[in-house]
């Protein structure tokens, strides 16, 4: 039995491919996040995913969890990971935290740099 079980959790197929879509948001009771100042993000702060898609294009990794999600966008030099939460009951999620890091190591670099950067691609 214990084999069996052994088994079943290696799998052996390839990993489940990541959600490419986010479904509307489920609970009617939300955390409202904390939101990050715009100031010097040129804008992000606030956007729906489809706003943030049509200025950098498709992201490289989109991940939705419950009512967050996550989008990442890269630079050449630079990652841009997007975090959208609803703010109120009902609502799509928005872009209330960024964070910017270098492709080569993951030192964490000017947010508003990066954004401009991943914009130009």
């Amino acid at each position: 039995m214990l084999a069996g079980l052994l088994a079943a959790c290696a799998g052996g197929g390839a990993p489940a491919p990541a959600s490419r879509a986010a479904a509307a948001p489920r609970s009617t009771v939300v955390v409202v996040p904390q939101v990050m100042a715009p100031a010097g993000l040129g804008g992000v702060i606030g956007s729906r995913a489809d706003a943030l898609t049509r200025r950098f294009g498709e992201p490289r990794i989109d991940l939705a969890e419950g009512d967050a999600r996550k989008l990442q966008f890269a630079g050449s030099s630079c990652v841009l990971d997007v975090f959208l939460y609803p703010v109120a009951a009902g609502t799509e999620p928005t872009a209330t935290h960024v964070a910017a890091r270098l492709r080569q190591g993951g030192t964490a670099v000017d947010a508003g740099a990066c954004i401009r950067e991943v914009e130009r691609r």
